[in-house]
């Protein structure tokens, strides 16, 4: 993609070189000679970035600014000139430029300038295009389902942002969003956020258990230049980044206990203080929190702050569990079939009745991360239009314990069935936790605590 540049210049001969130059550099170059002139082109050429001269017959450069940037406010806009003065500098600064320079103007430094300038130019068009696209694929209308649980769901998130619709303050609550690995904890906070009130804002997500607590205290937070060894300049924490938007603070059951309380004081007094900074800064952030740890029984066990736990659960939101969600599990994987049948290029597929059996029997201990993946991966395997058994990759014994349990004449609790399933799988893989946890659908950190959790041991 070549960039356009829009060079306003009096000097024919100065202008045909920057044109010549810049060309050979692979920029899309237009002239103008008049500062009205470059007004009427904006328009039909719409540049990346205008270079402009500021004595010009007519209307100077400084003039020009304002109206150049009325017509495009992201067009970058460095201004020349053959008498450059401080005061001239600060004037175009103020007026919205990119940057200054003056004449004779050395062309690599020119080169050099509008390579940053159009990077930026990139990077800014890209975030709109990421932010736009997170926008489309997040909202209440993402939660697919219409079993009794997610029926709840969804009108107990109603209520929440009906509520918050009439806020005085305009502060909302810290919602506190539960439920087991990979039942879509992310998306209901995507839909708080993005249907929402600061849907037009920042969404900040961290997720709590992938960053060591040393340094997930500087990257929420920031630090100013010699915090520590390595802090060699300023740097701006996830929490200001997210001002006026949305912090959402995923698996926040692994967060170290001394950095709880720094959350408790962020979250009680909208204040924020970098590490090695002096001064407390105001903040306007919305805190969601997720988690699949039982945070009560943390508390009783004195692994999370009572005041924080209390704190987080003003509005508190349960995802349930896929085996809990009915027929919700065939409405999914024609959804994702349908998605990745068209993302392959392949035809309208179809589930077989044995396939939908199977679906439904499974106990599905990934939850809806299990089943997309599923699903992508029968799509792939299929030779037709129509999913076959065969297509699946199914943990067989969960499906056959679920099935034999459904015959028993006593009903087992889901306790016990879980405690039977990691057993499973934890003895076929000969107690690798890694392959168990690839086996299962879950994550290590996941696995590991379900063992905990249930006392589980190789010798047991």
């Amino acid at each position: 993609m070549a960039f356009s540049i829009l060079v306003v210049e009096d000097e024919r001969t100065l202008a045909g070189n920057v044109e010549l130059f810049l060309g050979k550099a692979g920029y899309d170059v237009s002239l103008a000679y008049t500062a009205e002139d470059a007004l009427r082109q904006m328009e039909s050429v719409k540049p990346d970035v205008v270079l402009l001269d500021f004595h010009l017959p007519g209307m100077n450069g400084i003039e020009a600014i304002t109206q150049i940037r009325n017509i495009d406010p992201q067009v970058k806009v460095i201004m020349f000139t053959g008498h450059g003065t401080v005061e001239l500098a600060v004037d175009a600064m103020k007026a919205g430029a990119y940057d200054f320079l003056t004449k004779p103007i050395s062309l690599s430094k020119l080169k050099l300038l509008l390579d940053k300038a159009v990077g930026e130019q990139k990077k800014s068009g890209a975030l709109a295009y990421y932010q736009a696209r997170e926008a489309r694929e997040s909202g209440l209308d993402k939660l697919i389902g219409e079993s009794a649980p997610m029926q709840r769901l969804r009108d107990g998130i109603r209520r929440l942002m009906l509520a918050e619709r009439n806020l005085q303050d305009k502060e909302p609550p810290v919602v506190l969003i539960s439920g087991e690995t990979g039942t879509g904890k992310e998306l209901v906070a995507r839909a708080l956020h993005y249907d929402g009130a600061r849907g037009d804002h920042p969404f900040i997500e961290i997720n709590c258990a992938s960053i060591p607590p040393n340094l997930l205290e500087s990257e929420l937070f920031g630090y100013e230049r010699g915090a520590f060894t390595d802090a060699k300049g300023r740097k701006l924490g996830l929490v200001e980044t997210a001002d006026g938007g949305t912090l959402f603070l995923d698996e926040i059951g692994d967060m170290d206990l001394g950095l709880q309380s720094k959350l408790l004081k962020l979250l009680e007094d909208k204040t924020v203080r970098r590490l090695g900074g002096l001064r407390d800064l105001r903040v306007d952030v919305r805190i969601i929190a997720a988690t699949h740890r039982p945070l009560d029984v943390m508390v009783s066990e004195g692994k999370f702050r009572a005041d924080l736990f209390f704190r987080l659960r003003i509005v508190h939101l349960t995802l349930p569990a896929l085996r809990d969600r009915g027929d919700d599990v065939l409405m999914l994987a024609k959804h994702y079939l349908a998605l990745h049948a068209h993302r392959y290029g392949k035809g309208p597929l179809t589930l077989s009745p044995e396939v939908e059996y199977l679906l439904r029997a499974h106990y599905w201990p990934g939850n809806v991360r299990e089943l997309r993946n599923v699903i992508e991966q029968a799509v792939l395997m299929a030779s037709g239009l129509v999913v076959e058994s065969v297509d699946l990759q199914l943990f067989p014994q969960t499906a056959n314990m679920v099935v034999e349990t459904s015959k028993s004449a006593t009903p087992l609790s889901l306790e016990t069935i879980e405690r039977e399933t990691l057993l499973r799988a934890l003895r076929a893989t000969e107690w690798n936790v890694t392959q168990a946890a690839r086996l299962l659908g879950v994550s290590r950190d996941t696995l590991r605590y379900r063992i905990e959790k249930f006392g589980l041991s190789a010798t047991g």
